[in-house]
C-alpha cells in the first residue's frame, strides 16, 4: 500500500479501530475522544464513533450501486448500500429528465435486476416513466422512490448521507471502509466491498492503481429544468443562433443546447448541455477544480436562461428556471486498473471474452467531444477486479478501461449490468469464504444466466437498433 497513507492508518487505529463490532441495529456511539496527530496539526475531536458489520458493502447508490445491491441481496448476502446524497439513483435521479439509457436495448429485457427497477417505476404509471427504444424517461422523484421500493423488496439495508472517506486495508486485502456520518466517523467492516462511487474513491483510498487522463477528461454537466413556454413554438427556435447573439453579454453560455421534453412532465423542458467543455478542463477529484466547476456551472445556468428570455423571441421571453440538478454531473475521473483493461478497439469490433460477465451497448460517447458507433461488446470479469488489491470489486464508470473505452460504459443500463455482476460475485465470495479473484467465473456466469442475462450479445451490430434519444 502507499507509504503516504500510513499516518491516516495510524490515526484510525488510535481512534478506536479495535472497538468490538456491532450490528447495524442498536449501534450505540462511543463518546468522542481527542486525538492529536503527529506533526503539530489540529486536535481532532472525533474518533470512530461506531463499528458496523455487513457481508457485502456497496459504496455509491447510483445505477451501478443499485445494480450491485440488488444483485447481492437477491443472492442472499447480508448487503449494505451507502450513498452520500439524500437519495439513490445518481445522475439518473438528479438529472431532471435525462434518460436512463440502455436499460432495454432493442426493447428487450436485459436482466431480472434491470426489470425489477423498471417494474417499480411502472407501478406508478405514466406519470413516473415513459419507456423508449432502450431508455427510460423518468420523473426523477418517482425514480427515487422506485429505487427504495426495489431495495426494500430484496431486503437490502441502506443509509443515505453517508460517505466513504477512507479504506481499511489489512495486508493486500480491503476489509472495510471509514464513512462520515452526522454522528461522526464509522468503521464499516465487510467481507466484500464494491466500489460504485464512479470516481473509484474506495479503490483509490485503498491504494489500488488508478488511471486518469488529465487534459482529456470528459466535460461535466449541470442539468436544467425550464417551464412557462409555448412548447411547440420553443422547439422551433434555433438556440445556436440565439447563443451567438448573446455571447458577448453572457460569456459563460455554451455554443449550443437543446430543449428536450421526452420525460413524463407535460409542460417543461430539460436541458443537457456541454457545460464545462468550453470553460476549460476540470478534475472532479481535485477539490479546488471541482468547486470552481460547480460555481461556473451555476452561473452558466442563469446566463443560459437569461439568454433565452432576452434573445429567444416571443417563444422564450417568459421562460422560467424551475430547477437545476443538486450537483454537477461528472462523466469521467479515475478508472481502476484491473487485471484486464478494456480498449477502444474492443468496443469498435465487438470483442467477446470467455470470462464475460456483462455487455455494453450504445456509443463511444465522450460527452459532446467524441461520438462513434460501436458494437455491443463483452465486459470480462478481469475488468471489474483490481490488478492487485483483494476483497474489492469495481463497477459502473470506474471499471478498468482506457479513456475512450470508458465512454462506452457510462450509459446507465450498462452500469446496472456491471453492478449486477459484481453484486453476484460478492455474494458468492461471502458464501464460499473466498475473495473475488478466486471466483469460478463459470459459476458466476450460471448465476447471471439464472437472472436472465444473455451473455451472447457481444459482437452484435447496433446499426438501426438504437435510438439515442
Amino acid at each position: 500500500m502507499k507509504k503516504n497513507r500510513l499516518s491516516r492508518r495510524n490515526f484510525l487505529r488510535n481512534a478506536g479501530m479495535g472497538a468490538a463490532a456491532a450490528g447495524l441495529a442498536g449501534c450505540k456511539p462511543t463518546a468522542p475522544r481527542a486525538d492529536e496527530p503527529t506533526g503539530g496539526g489540529p486536535i481532532l475531536k472525533t474518533g470512530i464513533n461506531n463499528t458496523w458489520e455487513t457481508e457485502v458493502l456497496v459504496v455509491g447508490g447510483g445505477p451501478a450501486g443499485i445494480g450491485a445491491a440488488l444483485g447481492a441481496a437477491r443472492k442472499g448476502a447480508n448487503t449494505l448500500l451507502i450513498e452520500n446524497q439524500g437519495f439513490f439513483g445518481g445522475v439518473a435521479a438528479w438529472a431532471l429528465g435525462m434518460p436512463i439509457n440502455q436499460m432495454r436495448p432493442m426493447k428487450k429485457p436485459r436482466s431480472d435486476v434491470h426489470e425489477l427497477l423498471i417494474g417499480k417505476l411502472v407501478n406508478y404509471g405514466d406519470v413516473a416513466v415513459n419507456i423508449g427504444e432502450h431508455q427510460l424517461w423518468c420523473n426523477v422523484d418517482y425514480l427515487k422512490v422506485a429505487a427504495l421500493d426495489a431495495l426494500d423488496e430484496v431486503g437490502c439495508r441502506y443509509f443515505v448521507h453517508t460517505q466513504a472517506v477512507d479504506a481499511v486495508v489489512e495486508g493486500d486485502r480491503i476489509t472495510g471502509i471509514i464513512a462520515a456520518t452526522k454522528s461522526g466517523l464509522v468503521h464499516i467492516k465487510a467481507k466484500a466491498v464494491i466500489d460504485c462511487t464512479g470516481d473509484g474513491d474506495v479503490a483509490y483510498f485503498a491504494g489500488a492503481e488508478t488511471m486518469k487522463e488529465l487534459g482529456e477528461l470528459s466535460p461535466m454537466t449541470l442539468l436544467l429544468k425550464v417551464t412557462n413556454v409555448d412548447m411547440e413554438a420553443a422547439k422551433k427556435v434555433d438556440l445556436a443562433a440565439v447563443a451567438d447573439k448573446a455571447r458577448q453579454k453572457y460569456p459563460l453560455i455554451p455554443e449550443r443546447w437543446r430543449l428536450l421534453d421526452h420525460d413524463p412532465s407535460s409542460n417543461s423542458f430539460y436541458i443537457n448541455h456541454a457545460c464545462t467543455r468550453d470553460l476549460g478542463q476540470f478534475d472532479a477529484t481535485n477539490p479546488e477544480e471541482f468547486t470552481r466547476a460547480e460555481a461556473l456551472a451555476r452561473r452558466q445556468a442563469l446566463q443560459m436562461v437569461h439568454t433565452m428570455r432576452e434573445f429567444g423571441g416571443d417563444a422564450l421571453k417568459s421562460l422560467e428556471l424551475i430547477g437545476t440538478s443538486p450537483r454537477i454531473a461528472v462523466r469521467e475521473t479515475r478508472r481502476v486498473k484491473g487485471v484486464y483493461v478494456l480498449t477502444e478497439e474492443d468496443a469498435l469490433k465487438g470483442q467477446t471474452f470467455e470470462d464475460v460477465i456483462a455487455w455494453r451497448s450504445g456509443f463511444l460517447d465522450i460527452g459532446f467531444v467524441h461520438f462513434t458507433e460501436m458494437k455491443i461488446h463483452d465486459v470480462p470479469y478481469r475488468a471489474i477486479i483490481p490488478e492487485k488489491l483483494d476483497g474489492l470489486l469495481m463497477t459502473g464508470r470506474c471499471i478498468s478501461a482506457t479513456h475512450v473505452a470508458a465512454s462506452a460504459g457510462k450509459s446507465m443500463g450498462n452500469c446496472v449490468a456491471t453492478g449486477h455482476a459484481a453484486g453476484l460475485a460478492a455474494a458468492m465470495c461471502v458464501a464460499k469464504g473466498g475473495i473475488p479473484r478466486e471466483i469460478k467465473v463459470p459459476e458466476l456466469q450460471d448465476a447471471l444466466r439464472a437472472d436472465r442475462v444473455d451473455l451472447n450479445m457481444g459482437g452484435l451490430s447496433q446499426k438501426g437498433m438504437v435510438d439515442i434519444g
